[in-house]
C-alpha cells in the first residue's frame, strides 16, 4: 500500500443555530487516501459527502480535527493560502460544471493558469493539451453553451486536470448525466486517473460507479465506515 496523499484524523462538522439543536454531519472521522488510489464517498442525502469533499479542499472548515494533503495540513491555513493551495494542487470537478458561458471551452480550462499568472499563449496551450485527452479537442472554440451536458463535464474534468494536481476530486461528476453519458464520463476519470497516477476521491451516488473505485468510504449519520476491495 502507498504512502497516504491524504490524512484525515479527527474530523467533525455541525452546523449550529441559535435556540435549535445543532445539525451534526459527522463526528471524529478518521482515514488514508494512499496517493495514487480511487476512493468512493457513499451515503444517503444528507449525511456530509458534499461537505467532506469541500473540507478536503479546503473550501469549509471543520467544526474540529485536521486535514492533510502530502505535507500541507490544509484545514491550519488561512482563506487566502487554502485558495492558492488548491490552485497548485487540487483538482475539483462539480456536479454543476460552472463554466463561463461567455468564453469557449479552451479559455474555460486555461483559467486556472490564468489565474496563477500563466502567459495565455502558454495557458491556450495547455487547456488544449488536456481537451485533447478528454477527446474534446475539436470543440475548443466552441462556446460553453454550445456543447452538449456530456461535453460542459469533459470541459470541466479538463479545467480540473490542466494544473496537473495531486488530488481529483469530483462531486457526483455523473449526476446531471443519462446512464449512458455518465458511463462514457466516469470511464474517462478512470483512465485518466489511471494513465496520469492521479489520487482520486469522488462522491457518488451510483453504486456500481464506487465499487469500480476500489476504495469506498460509506457516510451514515455520525458514523463512517470503510470498505476496500
Amino acid at each position: 500500500m502507498a504512502d497516504p496523499l491524504v490524512i484525515v484524523r479527527n474530523l467533525s462538522k455541525e452546523y449550529r443555530t441559535p435556540g435549535l439543536p445543532p445539525v451534526v454531519l459527522f463526528q471524529e472521522l478518521s482515514f488514508d487516501v494512499p496517493a495514487g488510489s480511487m476512493l468512493a464517498i457513499v451515503g444517503e442525502s444528507g449525511t456530509g459527502k458534499s461537505t467532506l469533499l469541500h473540507l478536503l479542499a479546503g473550501l469549509d472548515t471543520a467544526t474540529s480535527g485536521t486535514v492533510q494533503v502530502g505535507q500541507t495540513v490544509v484545514s491550519s491555513l488561512d482563506p487566502a493560502d487554502r485558495a492558492a493551495f488548491r490552485n497548485q494542487q487540487i483538482g475539483y470537478v462539480w456536479q454543476a460544471h460552472y463554466l463561463l458561458p461567455e468564453f469557449t471551452a479552451a479559455e474555460n480550462v486555461a483559467m486556472p493558469l490564468l489565474a496563477r499568472g500563466m502567459a495565455p499563449p502558454k495557458a491556450r496551450q495547455s487547456a488544449l493539451r488536456w481537451l485533447r485527452e478528454v477527446e474534446l479537442e475539436s470543440r475548443a472554440e466552441h462556446r460553453a453553451g454550445e456543447l452538449s451536458g456530456g461535453e460542459q463535464q469533459r470541459v470541466s474534468l479538463a479545467r480540473a486536470l490542466v494544473t496537473e494536481p495531486r488530488l481529483l476530486l469530483a462531486d457526483e461528476p455523473t449526476g446531471n448525466l443519462d446512464a449512458r453519458t455518465g458511463e462514457a464520463i466516469f470511464q474517462l476519470m478512470e483512465r485518466v486517473h489511471r494513465e496520469f497516477g492521479m489520487t482520486t476521491v469522488l462522491v457518488t451516488h451510483n453504486e456500481a460507479f464506487a465499487q469500480r473505485c476500489g476504495r469506498v468510504l460509506r457516510l451514515g449519520g455520525v458514523r463512517a465506515s470503510r470498505e476496500t476491495a
